[in-house]
């Protein structure tokens, strides 16, 4: 199965020449660390950021650069800074192509919970239902399963929604997954990774076409 490294690298390729890519906290964030050095995106985070690079080399970080989740990043020539305001007209306004989010759960019809545990203290939900509400083209990043080993792939969210039917795609630690109609589609499985160990760890409607290829990550 894929680390987190591994499945921010299976979804840079999903990052197509000329898009405006906004990421979410956590593995999102590692996206623009493997996205193809021939195509030309740029990367924008809520608080303020258009035109992010990779996460900077140990002793080069600049605490004044930070992306929406508090982390220390680097930016491209030609970087933006800008106020919320119009970092928000930009994901409301659908200039966004492509939104990448972590989750706590998907359910198969697209909803996502994201931004909340009951009886845990959070920072509280950011931009997350901006983007969710705004994008047409959602991205979940995900482990598979909790620490507990239960899916997080379900027929509904037991958690706090964050928004409804609109997540696309689905990449986890063992498998991408398009959310259709009729439920989850197994598309690739994680180097390794049988069909019969995704669909034990997937509690919502797992279909199966054909023979599923190995994810490339290369």
């Amino acid at each position: 199965m894929l680390d987190k490294n591994g499945i921010a690298k299976r979804i840079a390729r999903e990052v197509k020449d000329g898009y405006f890519v906004n990421l979410g906290i956590g593995i999102p964030t590692l996206v623009a660390n493997f996205v193809r050095e021939d195509i030309e995106v740029e990367f924008q985070s809520e608080n303020g950021v258009l035109g992010m690079g990779p996460f900077p080399f140990e002793g080069e970080e600049d605490a004044d650069i930070i992306n929406a989740g508090k982390q220390t990043i680097t930016t491209l020539p030609g970087a933006s800074f800008f106020d919320s305001a119009l970092s928000f007209a930009m994901i409301r306004g659908k200039h966004v192509d492509l939104t990448i989010l972590g989750a706590m759960e998907v359910s198969e019809n697209g909803d996502i919970a994201n931004w909340k545990i009951p009886g845990k203290m959070v920072k509280g939900m950011g931009g997350a239902m901006d983007l969710v509400a705004s994008a047409e083209n959602i991205i979940v990043a995900m482990m598979h399963t909790n620490k507990r080993g239960a899916s997080k792939i379900l027929k509904k969210c037991t958690l706090p929604i964050t928004g409804l039917g609109c997540v696309k795609k689905i990449v986890t630690n063992l498998a991408v997954l398009d959310v259709t109609p009729e439920g989850f589609q197994l598309i690739e499985r994680a180097p390794g990774v049988s069909v019969e160990e995704i669909k034990n760890a997937t509690e919502g409607n797992l279909i199966i076409k054909g023979e599923i290829p190995e994810m490339k990550i290369a």
